[in-house]
């Protein structure tokens, strides 16, 4: 059932990004982008996040544009419709998560 899920997306600003970090940081072979959620309930609510790390057993794990992507099978509620996408301005540079209906085709 979850082999063809692929709950989030990233733009290609993103996976340009991503490969750079991979690279300059010499990310270990094995490590794959993590996709997840943080914190969760309370008036807090949850914090959507990503960073690198190794597989699990509880992972989704799919390919977006040469890069690896891991999603824990219990996240993929909050992350269904999400892409992350990368912005770089005059005020801010990062990667933040946009509805996947607002990204241009």
């Amino acid at each position: 059932m979850f082999e063809q899920l692929k709950p989030v997306g990233l733009t290609p600003k993103a996976a340009q990004e991503v490969r750079k970090i991979m690279e300059a940081k010499k990310v270990p072979e094995g490590y794959c982008l993590r996709v997840g959620v943080r914190g969760g309930g309370g008036c807090g609510g949850a914090t959507l996040m990503i960073g690198f790390d190794k597989k699990k057993e509880s992972d989704l794990a799919y390919t977006i544009d040469s890069i690896p992507v891991l999603v824990d099978k219990r996240h993929t509620l909050y992350l269904i419709g999400k892409q992350v996408d990368f912005y770089e301005g005059s005020d801010a540079r990062g990667f933040l998560f946009v509805d996947a209906r607002e990204v241009p085709a």
